[in-house]
């Protein structure tokens, strides 16, 4: 599951990630949109930017932690030691990235579907 307001971001990480043997969900561009998704589907890992268009994605990641869905985020804000209880222990990618460093925790966090 990709969470990316950036609709060229989103593509890039959805065409990297297939390519990396990954089955996508999204990009989803809004909270509203993921929390709609994610009534009926539960991603195996997913990657969260946290600036979105209708807000942040804490809405999202309370979401899958409930459901012990792993999940990366992957944002353009810098880390900080004061955060939600819901992005404790989450690995945090700092945008850009290199794609191999986004494959290696995403494989870390869950196995590719090929």
């Amino acid at each position: 599951m990709i969470v990316e307001d950036q609709a060229l971001i989103g593509m890039s990480l959805e065409a990297y990630l297939e390519d990396a043997g990954f089955a996508i969900a999204g990009p989803f561009l809004t909270c509203a949109d993921a929390l709609q998704w994610l009534e009926h589907n539960t991603p195996q890992v997913a990657v969260l930017d946290m600036s979105l268009r209708d807000g942040t994605a804490l809405p999202i990641a309370h979401a899958l932690k409930e459901r012990n869905t792993p999940f990366a985020v992957y944002s353009g804000l810098p880390f900080t030691a004061g955060l939600p209880a819901e992005l404790q222990g989450v690995p945090w990618l700092e945008k850009p990235v290199p794609r191999e460093e986004l494959t290696q925790v995403i494989t870390r966090l869950g196995r590719p579907t090929s």
